[in-house]
């Protein structure tokens, strides 16, 4: 079998991009027009030697990991109860944001995973106030049987850059 590592590239980072949440269009688009995709892991990430990107970007998206109610650098949970863990997590979130230039008004979608749906309340609570009223991004929610180091929710978001 006679494949090019060129094509071999480039399936992958269609494959890649699609499992990000791409399309298949703008998976297609984002190939044709040389799109790059590029990495971004921070020094805690590295230190605590964490398998995973804090965020990958794609063109003008970007695809933030999951967080956690950890405080920065640790795998200390900041508390223990919803409020605590989503306000950690969301301030996660903005710190990554923050590195690569954007906040949360660029937010577009969030996955959210909790291990406790009852919570659903005390998340919103928190959830709400980091972003404007009526710019909210497209979420959506589910229960898992439980979250990485004991965990009460993950957090996960896709950023767009605003020309």
């Amino acid at each position: 079998m006679n494949v090019s590592v060129t094509k071999i590239g480039a399936v992958a980072a269609l494959l890649g991009a699609l499992w990000s949440g791409l399309t298949v269009a703008q998976a297609n688009e984002a190939s044709a027009n040389g799109t790059q995709t590029k990495y971004y892991q921070s020094e805690a990430t590295k230190t605590l030697g964490l398998p995973f990107s804090d965020v990958v970007q794609v063109g003008d998206l970007y695809f933030l990991s999951g967080q956690i109610g950890a405080l920065p650098g640790t795998l200390t949970m900041a508390g223990d109860t919803m409020e605590t863990q989503a306000r950690q997590a969301m301030d996660n979130i903005g710190a990554i944001l923050k590195e690569r230039d954007l906040s949360f008004d660029n937010v577009v979608k969030c996955t959210v995973m909790m291990k406790d749906m009852s919570q659903w309340g005390a998340f919103n609570t928190v959830y709400v106030t980091y972003f404007k009223l009526g710019q909210y991004p497209a979420r959506s929610a589910f229960g898992a049987n439980d979250l990485a180091i004991g965990a009460l929710l993950e957090v996960e978001c896709i950023a767009a850059q605003n020309e």
